[in-house]
């Protein structure tokens, strides 16, 4: 039985992209014999102005039946983050327990990074993000709202057991890297605390991985690495906020962030796992056909492997490799003039 996919398309170029990364999905399967369901799920801003819901009542009953979920993106600027980001891709973290996100950064032949001279395949990590607390957690609110003394509380919530899963999981990734390298991104000497604890958590498990090289980097010098000598980096573990920060720098060295795919996994399986490009809803170029489908595809491509579909994933990243290197189709963020469709036909065209 072919597995069910949840699809939200969402806001923005949310529902463009991800019906490209379905056409090449169901593109790279029929070459194996395999299929996908498909279940288009009307959730986005335009669900809620129109029923007052973000997502319905029995939705994440809904979602848990699927296999995976394929996510485009969320956000309008006609409607409160608290209501899109709050009211779903968050709580979707938390829910399903999606505490692994996963972040390939990758430089492809015949993408032009920003940064000087770097050859094509000298940018390869991979940022393992914590994703269902740290600096996001919901913990915190405002006192004396509307007066002189308005004060404004967020808690950063680490436990010992969601820096250790999340630890474990870069380091079992790493071991299976050919450069067996994790480095750790902490902020310990300001956030003593919190940070302190990751660091000692990140000491505890290294010791169960004597054959990866580790170590542990402050942000700060981190966000400067990562542009100074990105090519040092293999496996990156960080917390969510970080994480999320360095993701979209890491994305950008890399050509653009139209190529900045994501997994949220449950390794457990206890649920559906997600899989989202990084970009936003961008509503200054929604429905002008321009957006970069690939970020989307590439996510799609994670799924698939997540999905057993390893045949497949690689075929679909062997295509785009080949659509870019041979740089005759690009969007414009790439510097050209072909639109997101155009872009979805080379990728097709590329594994047959």
């Amino acid at each position: 039985m072919a597995a069910t996919i949840a699809v939200v398309g969402g806001d923005g170029i949310g529902p463009e992209v991800i019906d490209q990364a379905i056409r090449v999905t169901d593109a790279a399967l029929q070459r194996e014999g395999a299929a996908l369901a498909w279940n288009r799920l009307p959730w986005s801003s335009a669900f809620y102005k129109k029923t007052g819901q973000i997502i319905p009542d029995d939705g994440w009953t809904t979602l848990q039946k699927h296999d995976a979920i394929l996510f485009g993106a969320i956000g309008s600027p006609d409607v409160p983050d608290t209501v899109t980001v709050h009211g779903l891709l968050l709580p979707m973290r938390r829910k399903f327990d999606l505490y692994v996100n996963l972040r390939p950064a990758y430089l492809f032949d015949g993408v032009q990074s920003p940064l000087r001279d770097k050859p094509p395949g000298s940018i390869d990590m991979l940022v393992y993000r914590e994703n269902t607390e740290g600096e996001y957690a919901p913990v915190g609110g405002r006192l004396y709202a509307g007066t002189p003394h308005e004060t404004a509380l967020q808690t950063s919530v680490f436990t010992r057991r969601g820096c250790e899963r999340i630890l474990r999981a870069g380091f079992e990734a790493a071991r299976k890297r050919p450069r067996k390298k994790l480095t750790s991104i902490t902020k310990s000497n300001a956030q003593v605390h919190t940070l302190g604890l990751w660091d000692e958590v990140y000491r505890d498990v290294a010791k169960d991985y004597p054959d990866v090289q580790s170590n542990s980097l402050l942000v700060d010098a981190a966000a400067m690495d990562f542009v100074r000598k990105p090519e040092v980096f293999d496996v990156v573990v960080a917390s969510n906020l970080f994480g999320d920060i360095l993701t979209d720098l890491s994305a950008i060295i890399t050509g653009s962030v139209g190529l900045g795919a994501s997994a949220n996994i449950n390794p457990e399986r206890a649920f559906p796992s997600m899989f989202e490009p990084l970009h936003g809803s961008a509503p200054d170029i929604a429905g002008k056909g321009i957006a970069n489908p690939l970020a989307a595809v590439l996510s799609a491509k994670l799924m698939l492997d997540h999905l057993g579909h390893a045949q497949s994933a690689a075929a679909i990243q062997s295509a785009i490799a080949r659509v870019l290197k041979e740089a005759k189709v690009r969007t414009p963020d790439l510097g050209g003039k072909a639109t997101t469709t155009q872009m979805g036909n080379a990728v097709i065209a590329a594994l047959a």
